[in-house]
């Protein structure tokens, strides 16, 4: 089981996630927005962080390079879940620090293979 936190501002596209997530036997903590997204990170040091591009204010791209950057951050894996599916986008996000890039909807197979790839199950 990994601690992950879901930094999402759809309500409904967070119930769906958390649902899909501990379902499959992960512990998840949401935050609204990248700015509480960050501070929840900080403090609570997960194992994996999924991360939407458009949020009020920072927006995830802007969040994902302050967390991969942040010493305190930097070795906690993130993932892009965004509607954004350009391959523009994804390099973007790679670049940005971003472990691994999904476009929305996800498969749940595919995404809880990619996050056990990167947390070691």
């Amino acid at each position: 089981m990994a601690r992950i936190l879901l930094i999402e501002d759809s309500p409904t596209e967070t119930a769906v996630m958390v649902q899909l997530l501990e379902r499959n036997g992960h512990q998840v903590a949401t935050s609204g927005s990248a700015e509480d997204g960050i501070t929840a990170c900080k403090r609570d040091q997960p194992d994996l962080v999924l991360m939407d591009v458009i949020l009020p204010g920072m927006n995830g791209f802007q969040a994902t390079r302050a967390l991969s950057r942040d010493s305190e951050t930097s070795h906690i894996p993130i993932v892009i879940v965004s509607t954004k599916g350009l391959e523009t986008d994804r390099v973007w996000g790679m670049r940005q620090g971003a472990k691994d890039y999904i476009t929305k909807p996800p498969r749940e197979s595919e995404l809880i293979a990619r996050i056990n790839a990167l947390i070691g199950h």
